[in-house]
Protein backbone atom coordinates (compact mmCIF):
# COMPACT_ATOMS: atom_id res chain seq x y z
CA UNK A 1 0.00 0.00 0.00
CA UNK A 2 1.15 3.48 -1.12
CA UNK A 3 1.27 6.33 1.67
CA UNK A 4 1.12 9.66 0.27
CA UNK A 5 3.07 12.44 1.62
CA UNK A 6 3.45 16.16 1.35
CA UNK A 7 6.35 17.13 -1.98
CA UNK A 8 10.01 17.22 -0.30
CA UNK A 9 10.29 20.77 -0.08
CA UNK A 10 13.10 22.40 -2.35
CA UNK A 11 15.31 24.61 -0.27
CA UNK A 12 15.45 28.11 -1.53
CA UNK A 13 18.88 29.41 -3.23
CA UNK A 14 21.41 30.82 -0.79
CA UNK A 15 24.94 31.04 -0.06
CA UNK A 16 26.69 27.62 0.43
CA UNK A 17 27.38 26.19 4.32
CA UNK A 18 31.20 25.15 4.53
CA UNK A 19 32.32 21.76 5.47
CA UNK A 20 28.11 20.86 5.47
CA UNK A 21 28.45 16.99 5.28
CA UNK A 22 26.46 15.22 3.52
CA UNK A 23 23.33 13.11 4.80
CA UNK A 24 23.38 9.35 5.96
CA UNK A 25 22.07 7.28 3.29
CA UNK A 26 19.40 4.87 5.36
CA UNK A 27 19.30 0.85 4.25
CA UNK A 28 21.16 -1.04 2.86
CA UNK A 29 21.35 -2.56 -1.13
CA UNK A 30 18.18 -5.53 -1.59
CA UNK A 31 16.15 -4.06 1.49
CA UNK A 32 13.16 -2.22 0.28
CA UNK A 33 12.98 1.57 1.95
CA UNK A 34 10.44 2.71 4.47
CA UNK A 35 8.46 5.85 2.80
CA UNK A 36 9.47 7.82 5.73
CA UNK A 37 12.94 7.44 5.79
CA UNK A 38 12.56 7.27 2.08
CA UNK A 39 11.01 11.37 2.89
CA UNK A 40 13.68 12.54 5.47
CA UNK A 41 16.98 11.22 3.12
CA UNK A 42 15.62 12.67 -0.14
CA UNK A 43 15.00 15.76 1.87
CA UNK A 44 18.40 16.29 3.62
CA UNK A 45 19.98 15.02 0.15
CA UNK A 46 18.31 17.64 -1.90
CA UNK A 47 19.56 20.67 1.01
CA UNK A 48 22.61 19.33 0.82
CA UNK A 49 22.46 19.22 -3.12
CA UNK A 50 21.83 22.73 -3.37
CA UNK A 51 24.36 23.88 -0.95
CA UNK A 52 27.18 22.41 -2.20
CA UNK A 53 26.66 23.36 -5.64
CA UNK A 54 26.99 27.01 -3.95
CA UNK A 55 29.81 25.93 -2.63
CA UNK A 56 31.74 24.68 -5.26
CA UNK A 57 30.54 27.50 -7.49
CA UNK A 58 31.93 29.65 -5.32
CA UNK A 59 35.52 27.65 -5.24
CA UNK A 60 35.36 27.36 -9.04
CA UNK A 61 35.21 31.62 -9.29
CA UNK A 62 37.93 31.61 -6.47
CA UNK A 63 39.66 28.63 -8.65
CA UNK A 64 39.69 30.78 -12.06
CA UNK A 65 40.76 33.68 -9.85
CA UNK A 66 44.00 32.35 -8.41
CA UNK A 67 47.38 32.56 -10.02
CA UNK A 68 47.76 29.17 -9.94
CA UNK A 69 44.41 28.08 -11.58
CA UNK A 70 45.67 24.91 -13.70
CA UNK A 71 46.39 23.16 -10.62
CA UNK A 72 42.99 23.25 -9.73
CA UNK A 73 41.38 22.50 -12.41
CA UNK A 74 41.44 18.84 -12.71
CA UNK A 75 40.22 18.33 -9.00
CA UNK A 76 37.51 21.00 -9.88
CA UNK A 77 35.92 19.37 -13.14
CA UNK A 78 36.27 15.83 -11.09
CA UNK A 79 33.95 17.31 -7.74
CA UNK A 80 31.69 19.33 -10.50
CA UNK A 81 31.28 15.62 -12.56
CA UNK A 82 30.24 13.91 -8.91
CA UNK A 83 27.83 16.70 -8.24
CA UNK A 84 25.90 16.55 -11.59
CA UNK A 85 25.89 12.48 -11.09
CA UNK A 86 24.73 12.86 -7.46
CA UNK A 87 21.65 15.38 -8.75
CA UNK A 88 21.04 13.24 -11.67
CA UNK A 89 20.76 10.48 -9.47
CA UNK A 90 18.58 12.47 -6.52
CA UNK A 91 15.98 13.26 -9.31
CA UNK A 92 15.35 9.53 -10.16
CA UNK A 93 15.02 9.03 -6.30
CA UNK A 94 12.55 12.04 -6.56
CA UNK A 95 10.22 10.65 -9.58
CA UNK A 96 10.33 7.18 -7.85
CA UNK A 97 9.62 8.41 -4.62
CA UNK A 98 6.59 10.58 -6.33
CA UNK A 99 5.74 12.55 -3.29
CA UNK A 100 5.45 9.27 -0.95
CA UNK A 101 3.13 7.38 -3.40
CA UNK A 102 5.79 4.58 -3.24
CA UNK A 103 4.61 0.33 -3.24
CA UNK A 104 6.96 -2.55 -2.86
CA UNK A 105 8.10 -2.31 -6.05
CA UNK A 106 9.05 1.58 -5.84
CA UNK A 107 10.09 0.80 -2.34
CA UNK A 108 13.08 -1.71 -3.79
CA UNK A 109 13.65 0.97 -6.39
CA UNK A 110 14.90 3.54 -4.20
CA UNK A 111 17.11 1.06 -2.25
CA UNK A 112 18.92 0.05 -5.79
CA UNK A 113 19.16 3.62 -7.02
CA UNK A 114 20.76 4.37 -3.76
CA UNK A 115 22.78 1.50 -2.61
CA UNK A 116 23.68 0.47 -6.85
CA UNK A 117 26.83 1.76 -8.90
CA UNK A 118 26.61 5.36 -9.72
CA UNK A 119 28.42 6.04 -13.16
CA UNK A 120 29.57 9.44 -12.01
CA UNK A 121 31.88 11.40 -14.81
CA UNK A 122 31.24 11.19 -18.80
CA UNK A 123 34.16 10.11 -20.91
CA UNK A 124 34.78 13.00 -22.06
CA UNK A 125 35.53 14.07 -18.27
CA UNK A 126 36.93 10.65 -17.58
CA UNK A 127 39.68 10.81 -19.62
CA UNK A 128 41.29 13.97 -17.24
CA UNK A 129 41.04 12.03 -14.10
CA UNK A 130 44.20 10.83 -12.19
CA UNK A 131 44.35 6.96 -11.65
CA UNK A 132 44.10 7.97 -8.11
CA UNK A 133 40.12 9.03 -8.45
CA UNK A 134 39.26 7.15 -11.51
CA UNK A 135 38.12 4.76 -9.21
CA UNK A 136 35.47 6.95 -8.17
CA UNK A 137 33.16 6.12 -11.42
CA UNK A 138 31.73 2.86 -9.86
CA UNK A 139 30.74 3.93 -6.32
CA UNK A 140 27.27 3.89 -5.05
CA UNK A 141 25.58 7.10 -4.18
CA UNK A 142 26.47 7.92 -0.57
CA UNK A 143 29.93 6.95 -1.50
CA UNK A 144 29.90 9.53 -4.06
CA UNK A 145 28.70 12.29 -1.72
CA UNK A 146 31.02 11.41 0.88
CA UNK A 147 34.23 11.65 -2.15
CA UNK A 148 32.08 14.53 -2.86
CA UNK A 149 32.54 16.31 0.63
CA UNK A 150 35.86 15.03 0.36
CA UNK A 151 37.32 16.84 -2.22
CA UNK A 152 35.37 19.82 -1.58
CA UNK A 153 37.13 20.29 1.92
CA UNK A 154 40.37 19.69 -0.03
CA UNK A 155 39.44 22.54 -2.50
CA UNK A 156 38.28 24.50 0.41
CA UNK A 157 42.01 24.28 2.37
CA UNK A 158 43.64 24.86 -1.08
CA UNK A 159 41.97 27.70 -1.76
CA UNK A 160 42.39 29.03 1.84
CA UNK A 161 38.75 30.37 1.55
CA UNK A 162 37.90 30.25 4.87
CA UNK A 163 39.54 32.78 7.74
CA UNK A 164 41.55 31.11 10.35
CA UNK A 165 39.61 33.52 13.74
CA UNK A 166 36.52 32.52 14.58
CA UNK A 167 35.58 29.82 12.76
CA UNK A 168 38.87 27.48 13.67
CA UNK A 169 36.21 25.37 16.29
CA UNK A 170 34.18 24.60 13.26
CA UNK A 171 37.03 24.23 10.94
CA UNK A 172 38.33 21.39 13.54
CA UNK A 173 34.86 19.56 14.43
CA UNK A 174 35.16 19.46 10.73
CA UNK A 175 38.61 17.58 10.38
CA UNK A 176 37.65 15.61 14.05
CA UNK A 177 34.98 14.15 11.58
CA UNK A 178 36.92 13.50 8.50
CA UNK A 179 39.56 11.77 10.61
CA UNK A 180 36.29 9.49 12.25
CA UNK A 181 35.45 8.68 8.79
CA UNK A 182 38.69 7.69 7.85
CA UNK A 183 38.96 5.36 11.03
CA UNK A 184 36.04 4.06 9.50
CA UNK A 185 37.45 3.10 6.23
CA UNK A 186 40.91 1.79 7.84
CA UNK A 187 38.48 -0.87 9.56
CA UNK A 188 37.72 -2.16 6.13
CA UNK A 189 40.63 -2.00 4.32
CA UNK A 190 42.24 -5.25 3.74
CA UNK A 191 44.46 -6.93 5.95
CA UNK A 192 47.86 -6.31 4.86
CA UNK A 193 50.39 -3.00 3.94
CA UNK A 194 47.22 -1.40 2.63
CA UNK A 195 46.02 -1.21 6.30
CA UNK A 196 49.32 -0.98 7.69
CA UNK A 197 50.15 2.25 6.13
CA UNK A 198 46.01 3.42 6.24
CA UNK A 199 46.72 3.17 10.21
CA UNK A 200 50.01 4.85 10.32
CA UNK A 201 48.54 7.81 8.35
CA UNK A 202 45.18 8.10 10.83
CA UNK A 203 47.96 8.00 13.81
CA UNK A 204 49.65 10.56 12.14
CA UNK A 205 46.27 12.61 11.54
CA UNK A 206 45.17 12.41 15.10
CA UNK A 207 48.46 13.59 16.46
CA UNK A 208 48.29 16.42 14.27
CA UNK A 209 44.85 17.14 15.35
CA UNK A 210 45.70 16.88 18.46
CA UNK A 211 48.33 19.58 18.25
CA UNK A 212 46.53 21.95 16.80
CA UNK A 213 43.69 21.88 18.61
CA UNK A 214 46.21 22.31 22.04
CA UNK A 215 47.69 25.13 20.33
CA UNK A 216 44.13 26.62 19.58
CA UNK A 217 43.04 26.55 22.65
CA UNK A 218 46.42 28.10 24.27
CA UNK A 219 44.95 31.16 21.64
CA UNK A 220 47.87 30.27 19.03
CA UNK A 221 47.17 31.62 15.76
CA UNK A 222 46.99 27.70 13.73
CA UNK A 223 45.78 28.73 10.47
CA UNK A 224 49.03 27.98 9.15
CA UNK A 225 48.50 24.00 10.66
CA UNK A 226 45.05 23.74 9.86
CA UNK A 227 44.76 24.37 6.20
CA UNK A 228 47.63 21.35 5.42
CA UNK A 229 45.62 19.35 8.27
CA UNK A 230 42.27 19.53 6.33
CA UNK A 231 44.09 19.35 2.97
CA UNK A 232 45.56 15.53 3.68
CA UNK A 233 42.67 14.10 5.88
CA UNK A 234 40.59 15.33 2.57
CA UNK A 235 43.14 13.57 0.98
CA UNK A 236 43.15 10.80 2.61
CA UNK A 237 39.24 9.87 3.10
CA UNK A 238 39.30 10.37 -0.94
CA UNK A 239 42.09 7.61 -1.82
CA UNK A 240 39.88 5.43 0.69
CA UNK A 241 36.82 5.59 -0.39
CA UNK A 242 38.33 5.56 -4.22
CA UNK A 243 40.34 2.04 -2.44
CA UNK A 244 37.12 0.64 -1.42
CA UNK A 245 35.08 1.40 -4.65
CA UNK A 246 38.10 -0.12 -6.75
CA UNK A 247 37.93 -3.66 -4.05
CA UNK A 248 34.01 -3.62 -4.67
CA UNK A 249 34.28 -3.21 -8.55
CA UNK A 250 37.02 -5.63 -8.53
CA UNK A 251 35.02 -8.33 -6.66
CA UNK A 252 32.10 -8.12 -8.62
CA UNK A 253 34.27 -8.49 -11.90
CA UNK A 254 35.39 -11.46 -10.24
CA UNK A 255 31.90 -12.70 -9.50
CA UNK A 256 31.64 -11.52 -13.18
CA UNK A 257 34.56 -13.84 -14.70
CA UNK A 258 33.55 -16.47 -12.55
CA UNK A 259 29.75 -16.75 -13.98
CA UNK A 260 30.81 -16.37 -17.79
CA UNK A 261 33.94 -19.01 -16.69
CA UNK A 262 30.53 -21.31 -15.96
CA UNK A 263 28.51 -20.48 -18.86
CA UNK A 264 31.46 -21.28 -21.14
CA UNK A 265 32.08 -24.32 -20.02
CA UNK A 266 28.69 -25.70 -20.49
CA UNK A 267 28.76 -23.58 -23.53
CA UNK A 268 31.85 -25.43 -24.03
CA UNK A 269 30.31 -28.95 -23.59
CA UNK A 270 27.48 -28.39 -26.18
CA UNK A 271 29.95 -27.28 -28.92
CA UNK A 272 31.92 -30.54 -28.36
CA UNK A 273 28.84 -32.99 -28.74
CA UNK A 274 27.90 -30.65 -31.93
CA UNK A 275 31.14 -31.24 -33.01
CA UNK A 276 31.28 -35.12 -32.30
CA UNK A 277 27.69 -35.32 -34.55
CA UNK A 278 29.11 -33.40 -37.35
CA UNK A 279 31.85 -35.61 -37.65
CA UNK A 280 29.83 -38.81 -37.14
CA UNK A 281 26.71 -37.63 -39.91
CA UNK A 282 29.14 -35.64 -42.57
CA UNK A 283 31.90 -35.53 -44.66
CA UNK A 284 34.36 -34.12 -45.13
CA UNK A 285 34.05 -32.42 -41.71
CA UNK A 286 35.82 -29.57 -40.70
CA UNK A 287 38.98 -29.77 -38.38
CA UNK A 288 38.75 -27.55 -35.35
CA UNK A 289 39.67 -27.67 -31.98
CA UNK A 290 36.76 -26.82 -28.91
CA UNK A 291 38.72 -24.19 -27.50
CA UNK A 292 39.37 -25.61 -23.26
CA UNK A 293 38.16 -23.37 -20.85
CA UNK A 294 39.75 -24.70 -18.19
CA UNK A 295 42.77 -24.35 -19.64
CA UNK A 296 42.66 -20.44 -18.43
CA UNK A 297 42.98 -22.00 -14.55
CA UNK A 298 40.54 -20.66 -11.70
CA UNK A 299 39.56 -17.10 -11.46
CA UNK A 300 42.33 -15.00 -10.12
CA UNK A 301 41.30 -12.65 -6.99
CA UNK A 302 43.78 -9.49 -8.41
CA UNK A 303 42.42 -6.69 -9.92
CA UNK A 304 44.40 -6.17 -12.86
CA UNK A 305 44.62 -10.19 -13.46
CA UNK A 306 40.91 -10.51 -12.92
CA UNK A 307 40.86 -7.76 -16.31
CA UNK A 308 43.17 -9.87 -18.31
CA UNK A 309 41.01 -13.14 -17.20
CA UNK A 310 37.91 -11.57 -18.55
CA UNK A 311 39.72 -10.50 -21.61
CA UNK A 312 40.57 -14.46 -22.17
CA UNK A 313 37.23 -15.95 -21.39
CA UNK A 314 35.99 -13.34 -24.13
CA UNK A 315 38.29 -14.24 -26.57
CA UNK A 316 37.13 -18.11 -25.52
CA UNK A 317 33.70 -17.02 -26.14
CA UNK A 318 34.49 -15.65 -29.54
CA UNK A 319 36.51 -19.15 -31.01
CA UNK A 320 33.59 -20.71 -29.33
CA UNK A 321 31.67 -19.38 -31.84
CA UNK A 322 33.56 -19.56 -34.69
CA UNK A 323 33.44 -23.40 -33.68
CA UNK A 324 30.01 -23.55 -33.46
CA UNK A 325 29.37 -21.76 -37.03
CA UNK A 326 31.98 -24.56 -38.39
CA UNK A 327 30.49 -27.49 -37.37
CA UNK A 328 26.75 -26.46 -37.48
CA UNK A 329 26.38 -25.49 -41.18
CA UNK A 330 27.43 -28.13 -42.46
CA UNK A 331 24.56 -30.20 -40.08
CA UNK A 332 22.00 -27.72 -41.28
CA UNK A 333 23.30 -28.08 -45.13
CA UNK A 334 22.71 -31.88 -45.06
CA UNK A 335 19.53 -31.73 -43.64
CA UNK A 336 18.19 -29.45 -45.53
CA UNK A 337 19.47 -31.69 -48.55
CA UNK A 338 17.92 -34.38 -46.74
CA UNK A 339 14.70 -32.93 -46.79
CA UNK A 340 15.19 -31.61 -50.10
CA UNK A 341 15.32 -34.82 -51.46
CA UNK A 342 12.76 -36.30 -49.48
CA UNK A 343 10.01 -33.54 -50.52
CA UNK A 344 11.37 -34.81 -54.36
CA UNK A 345 10.29 -37.92 -53.66
CA UNK A 346 7.06 -37.38 -52.37
CA UNK A 347 6.23 -35.23 -55.18
CA UNK A 348 7.42 -38.45 -57.56
CA UNK A 349 4.98 -40.63 -55.98
CA UNK A 350 2.18 -38.27 -55.77
CA UNK A 351 2.32 -36.75 -59.27
CA UNK A 352 3.40 -40.27 -61.43
CA UNK A 353 4.97 -38.07 -63.20
CA UNK A 354 8.41 -39.62 -64.43
CA UNK A 355 11.73 -39.05 -66.16
CA UNK A 356 14.01 -41.77 -66.53
CA UNK A 357 17.08 -39.46 -66.25
CA UNK A 358 15.38 -37.60 -63.65
CA UNK A 359 14.41 -40.43 -61.56
CA UNK A 360 18.00 -41.43 -61.40
CA UNK A 361 19.04 -38.14 -60.24
CA UNK A 362 16.94 -38.50 -57.42
CA UNK A 363 17.80 -42.05 -56.43
CA UNK A 364 21.20 -41.76 -56.55
CA UNK A 365 20.87 -38.29 -54.34
CA UNK A 366 18.53 -40.13 -51.80
CA UNK A 367 21.03 -42.76 -51.77
CA UNK A 368 23.84 -40.33 -50.85
CA UNK A 369 21.79 -38.88 -48.32
CA UNK A 370 21.12 -42.26 -46.53
CA UNK A 371 24.43 -42.89 -46.49
CA UNK A 372 26.18 -42.33 -42.79
CA UNK A 373 28.33 -40.19 -42.91
CA UNK A 374 26.79 -38.00 -45.85
CA UNK A 375 29.28 -37.10 -48.26
CA UNK A 376 28.44 -33.65 -48.74
CA UNK A 377 30.56 -32.72 -51.83
CA UNK A 378 28.21 -35.93 -53.91
CA UNK A 379 25.06 -34.80 -52.39
CA UNK A 380 25.80 -30.95 -53.22
CA UNK A 381 26.72 -31.42 -56.37
CA UNK A 382 23.80 -34.48 -57.42
CA UNK A 383 21.07 -31.89 -55.91
CA UNK A 384 22.10 -29.16 -58.55
CA UNK A 385 22.63 -31.69 -61.24
CA UNK A 386 18.50 -32.72 -60.36
CA UNK A 387 17.76 -28.97 -60.21
CA UNK A 388 19.54 -27.92 -63.51
CA UNK A 389 17.97 -31.01 -65.05
CA UNK A 390 14.37 -30.40 -64.05
CA UNK A 391 14.71 -27.04 -65.25
CA UNK A 392 15.72 -27.81 -68.64
CA UNK A 393 12.64 -30.36 -69.00
CA UNK A 394 10.47 -27.61 -67.79
CA UNK A 395 11.80 -25.53 -70.51
CA UNK A 396 11.57 -27.67 -73.03
CA UNK A 397 8.14 -28.53 -72.87
CA UNK A 398 6.94 -24.81 -72.30
CA UNK A 399 9.16 -24.19 -75.60
CA UNK A 400 6.86 -27.34 -77.12
CA UNK A 401 3.86 -26.16 -75.71
CA UNK A 402 4.38 -22.22 -77.83
CA UNK A 403 5.39 -23.79 -81.06
CA UNK A 404 2.21 -25.88 -80.96
CA UNK A 405 0.09 -22.84 -80.54
CA UNK A 406 1.30 -20.67 -82.95
CA UNK A 407 -0.52 -20.64 -86.12
CA UNK A 408 1.12 -21.53 -88.93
Amino acid sequence: MSLSLDPIPQPAAGGALPGAAAPEAPGRLGTPLGVHEAYAYLRDLGVWRDKRKAELDSLDAAALASTDRDSFSRDMLVSMALWKAISDRYDLLTVTFDSGRVGPTEAARLSTLIWGRLDVAPDSAAATISPTTAGALGLSLPEACRLCDAMTSSLRARLSLEPSGAEVGTRLKDVRATIERIRDQVAIAPAGVDREAARALLTRLEQRLVDVTDRAKRGAEVGGLLAPLELEAAGAERDLIVGAGRRVETARDAERAAQVRDELLARSAAVQQLVDRCVAAVTPAPRLAVPDVRALGPVPSGGAAVDTYLKRLDAVGRALTVVHTAYGDPLAERDEIAGYAGALAAQARATGVSDPDLDHLRERLQTVVDTTPTDLRRARALRDAYQAYAMSLRTTDTSSGRKGASPR
